[in-house]
């Protein structure tokens, strides 16, 4: 199966058969990213989750009794 990567454009070839292939194929919704896109995103997200001003928003879940 052929992919674009969203970031770069760069195609590549993933194995059919593959979970993330399955998930690509039944779900338009997700996208594919290449390695090196993915890599880089996750460094960056670290050094700026390092300087403290970085900021995730969870809703808390209440525990309801019904």
């Amino acid at each position: 199966m052929r992919v674009k990567c969203v970031l770069c454009e760069k195609i590549e070839k993933i194995e059919s058969g593959s979970p993330l292939a399955k998930k690509l194929r039944n779900r338009p919704i997700h996208t594919y990213m290449c390695e090196s896109c993915d890599e880089r995103i996750g460094n960056r997200t670290k050094e700026r989750k390092e300087t403290g001003n970085f900021k995730l928003f969870h809703q808390d879940e209440s525990t309801d009794e019904w």
